[in-house]
């Protein structure tokens, strides 16, 4: 099923689970992102901060109530911080479950959520709708599809302003034991035409961002130092890479704040230790 098909437009955003909401928030600001306030989902006992980007962002997930649903939020939790899976986008979740299902994926779904954003001139109630697909339709990654019912409230220029000169996600790196087996899995949703095997790794194309495959030791290889000392169990999301306006700035801003950080040819990696367990590779376009 080709991409335009399927309903499905790129990544929408990553999943970054953390232990403490609040110094989450803190340490992603001073990596130079502007972090939105706080919300909460309505029924369940998680919360979160979003970093907004131009093109997709990250949400900072974090346990605000362990006596209500966490969805298995608090079995990472036990381990590690870290990335935990990632949404893609739909404009119609309607359709995009349709086709998903004509192609023989068996979607669950739409479902309706709702959290409570705090801003400082009262709380307002961001919509959205989900489609789940069983595990083996995306094996190696946990994945959703959301569609946004309220754009408009999560968000705000000022939001999509960063120190670091942040502006899109490109793409996610997963770890598993068969990079070509994982990513061919992704077929039927894509189609043949998004995914590449090449040196190290095997991509699939989103839309907007995209999904790489690698092995234990290519993930070593591409991300030097920054990986910490005894990796989770395969598979596991390990990495995102983010656009930034101006290697300099990103890099000056790093520097200014103490940021331990590894150049590389188009920008530099920071380590997982300094961004709750996931490695963020900056480029400039």
């Amino acid at each position: 099923m080709a991409l335009d098909a399927c309903g499905i437009t790129g990544i929408d955003h990553t999943l970054l689970g953390v232990r403490d909401l609040e110094a989450a928030r803190r340490s992603w600001q001073r990596l130079g992102f502007s972090v939105t306030p706080r919300g909460r989902h309505i029924g369940w006992g998680t919360g979160n901060y979003c970093v907004m980007l131009e093109e997709g962002y990250v949400e900072l997930l974090g346990i605000i109530d362990p006596a209500q649903f966490t969805n298995n939020l608090d079995k990472l939790l036990e381990t590690r911080e870290g990335l935990l899976g990632l949404a893609f986008a739909t404009n119609d979740a309607n359709a995009c479950r349709d086709a998903l299902a004509a192609a023989g994926l068996n979607p669950d779904g739409p479902k309706q959520l709702k959290r409570d954003l705090e801003l400082p001139t009262g709380t307002v109630t961001p919509e959205f709708r989900l489609v789940f697909l069983p595990p083996e339709a995306t094996p190696a990654v946990s994945c959703f599809i959301v569609h946004h019912l309220s754009p408009e409230l999560i968000r705000r220029p000022d939001w999509l302003a960063h120190a670091n000169g942040a502006l899109r996600l490109i793409s996610v790196t997963i770890a598993c034991a068969a990079p070509v087996d994982a990513a061919m899995a992704y077929l039927p949703i894509f189609g043949p035409e998004h995914i590449k095997v090449a040196d190290g790794f095997t991509s699939v194309a989103c839309g907007n961002g995209a999904l790489r495959f690698v092995t234990s030791d290519a993930l070593r290889e591409f991300y030097p130092g920054a990986l910490p000392a005894q990796l989770p169990e395969l598979p596991f999301v390990a990495a995102m890479k983010i656009l930034v306006a101006d290697k300099a700035r990103c890099l000056a801003h790093l520097a200014a704040q103490g940021i331990a950080y590894q150049m590389t040819k188009q920008g530099c990696l920071v380590p997982a230790a300094e961004a709750n367990g996931a490695v963020l590779e900056f480029v400039a376009g």
